[in-house]
């Protein structure tokens, strides 16, 4: 019976003590037990699997953590995590105080550099190089694996042409899997498709125009192999280019047939790969699809709507669209700046452009927002999926900044319905053609409250309020979905005591709603699922400044001035006083 190499490796050092010709197994008990802790824990399934081999090779060859290692995008890190001591309490990854999914630098010095967000990995991995040789570490090496179609982004593009025209000891290894979390797009994907085929490209490579000494493709799954390459070029000086072949979810056929479902698949049966079903109860929808559904509805009867995403077709279900109605839907890559500025380009000629981006996303696209888009007062509709706590990817991902960094922006529109029918109503709105101005429509990650959503679209009048009930001592204004909070607990608060508005509008305020309120209340609520700095909260504060309420006390629930860290929506709400307990408990306090 064979020992168990991977309960004996507890670092690198440990891994590196044994053969060449004991890798396999190492690289197979890697596989395994990745499958076996995701299957019931959940997280990122596929891209973790597909560079399994290339992870033991790397950890082999390499002196880490002296030799810098960096993952691009982190979620392809789990099989290093575990080599880098973490094998134990692996089973906490994205939980509540357990590991995050992610590279995080105050987690382990194996984790070089925080990586939850695409294509940083050769700019952070230059900047160590250069500084190395400015120390006189000459030797040290420094290695950047890019992979799920980060390379293609604008970013990528940025350091590489830096790194060709330095000196740096760094080595950039392309996972090439020709995924993302949906199908890699673009040129450059059908570029290396051609390398990977064999056709003469390799004369005018363009990793070879800028400067890098390419190798590869190598079989990303050969150990053998990728050891042998990754020693030659440890002696090899300058800036290299290892292009890799890998299939993501290697290892577990349900997720080599289906990688896009794999990629964070939920649980599953870890011998057969099937899904645990889930319940067959009928449900509210969830945002995305809401979106998804509305969009393809309207641009059936207006041929001036594009819709435009930035590699997330899937995760937005902008998918819809690019099935119905192809030649009207975008997915341009990880390139959030580009799709911003596309879609501005499609406003000047009078096309009505739904740009979908995740809010933790559209913080890349900042400048092409005020520069492209709002100095210019074009109406591009911003889709910002997943604004809020999104739960177990954690700090890097929460969308809890876009009202903040938005509502400074002039000429701009945000609203953040209360519910699916108040998304799909904005929706309708914003196409009709009556809106000269950019308009941000923020919503949740999840389900929504409304099994019947599907009803008559109807206009929404921009800059207006809504009040949900009028009666009481102090005054709730929220916005957004967590705005539901307060009605689920109108039978839990004492009768006649707290009236709840829904303001619908961050920018522009109802200011004659919010007069009356503040004429009427001498203690004022906001709440919102974004921080309370710069906020929707602070934007009642301002009005209150402003029209000289000085007699009115207002009180800010919202995220506070910290990073997020991971765990389930409902824990990490309960952290900074945002459930539904601790808002009713807010509540009282007041009385």
């Amino acid at each position: 019976m064979k020992i168990n190499l991977l309960k004996h490796i507890h670092s690198p050092e440990d891994l590196r003590k044994i053969s060449k010709e004991q890798l396999p197994q190492v690289a197979k008990e890697l596989r395994d037990f990745i499958i076996d802790v995701v299957s019931t824990k959940e997280g990122h399934l596929g891209a973790s699997l597909g560079v399994v081999e290339l992870t033991v090779a790397l950890h082999y060859v390499y002196n880490t953590p002296n030799d810098i290692l960096i993952w691009d995008v982190g979620h392809q890190a789990y099989g290093h995590k575990i080599l880098t001591g973490r094998r134990a309490v692996f089973h906490t990854n994205r939980q509540f105080k357990g590991l995050s999914g992610f590279p995080k630098r105050s987690e382990s010095e194996y984790d070089a550099f925080g990586t939850g967000h695409s294509s940083t990995s050769i700019s952070a991995a230059l900047g160590m190089a250069i500084a190395s040789n400015l120390k006189g570490e000459t030797e040290k090496q420094h290695i950047a694996v890019i992979g799920d179609a980060s390379i293609a982004s604008g970013m990528a593009f940025e350091a590489l042409n830096h790194a060709g025209v330095s000196n740096a000891n760094l080595l950039i290894i392309l996972n090439d899997n020709t995924m993302g979390i949906d199908p890699s797009v673009g040129a450059l994907k059908n570029y290396f498709k051609n390398v990977k085929a064999g056709e003469k490209v390799r004369k005018n490579n363009i990793i070879e125009a800028l400067n890098f000494n390419y190798s590869g493709p190598v079989d990303g799954h050969n150990l053998e192999a990728v050891v042998k390459e990754l020693e030659r070029l440890k002696s090899v000086k300058g800036p290299k280019f290892l292009h890799v072949i890998t299939t993501k979810g290697k290892g577990l056929k349900k997720a080599e047939q289906d990688q896009v479902k794999y990629h964070a698949p939920g649980k599953f049966d870890k011998y057969t790969g099937e899904l645990i079903p889930k319940t067959e109860k009928i449900e509210p929808p969830k945002y995305q699809d809401v979106f998804g559904k509305t969009i393809v509805a309207l641009a059936k009867n207006n041929p001036k709507i594009i819709g435009i995403t930035p590699a997330m077709p899937t995760g937005c279900s902008l998918k819809l669209m690019l099935e119905e109605i192809p030649d009207r839907a975008f997915d341009v890559g990880i390139a959030e700046q580009h799709a911003v500025t596309f879609a501005a380009g499609m406003a000047t000629q009078g096309l009505i452009p739904f740009c979908n981006i995740y809010s933790t996303f559209l913080q890349r696209a900042y400048d092409q927002v005020i520069h492209d888009v709002a100095l210019q007062k074009l109406p591009v509709v911003f889709c910002i999926d997943r604004a809020g706590i999104v739960g177990e990817d954690g700090a890097t991902h929460h969308g809890i900044f876009d009202i903040a960094f938005l509502r400074c922006i002039p000429n701009i529109i945000i609203f953040s319905p209360l519910n699916e029918i108040e998304l799909r109503n904005i929706m309708y709105t914003a196409q009709l053609g009556n809106i000269h101005a950019p308009i941000a429509i923020r919503y949740p990650r999840g389900k929504g409250i409304t099994v019947n959503w599907e009803q008559p679209f109807k206009q929404l009048e921009i800059g207006k309020g809504v009040c949900i009930s009028e009666d009481g001592e102090i005054a709730v204004l929220s916005i957004g979905a967590i705005g539901n909070q307060i009605i689920q607990l109108k039978n839990e608060l004492p009768k006649n005591k707290f009236a709840h508005y829904n303001m619908r509008f961050v920018k522009p305020l109802d200011e004659n709603l919010l007069h009356r309120i503040f004429s009427r209340f001498k203690t004022v609520v906001t709440l919102e699922e974004g921080t309370i700095i710069g906020g929707f909260g602070s934007a009642i504060s301002e009005f209150a400044h402003k029209h000289n309420y000085t007699n009115t006390t207002i009180k800010h629930l919202g995220i506070p001035d910290e990073f997020i860290e991971h765990g389930d929506v409902n824990t990490l709400l309960s952290s900074i006083c945002l459930s539904k307990e601790n808002i009713k408990k807010s509540l009282l306090n007041l009385l």
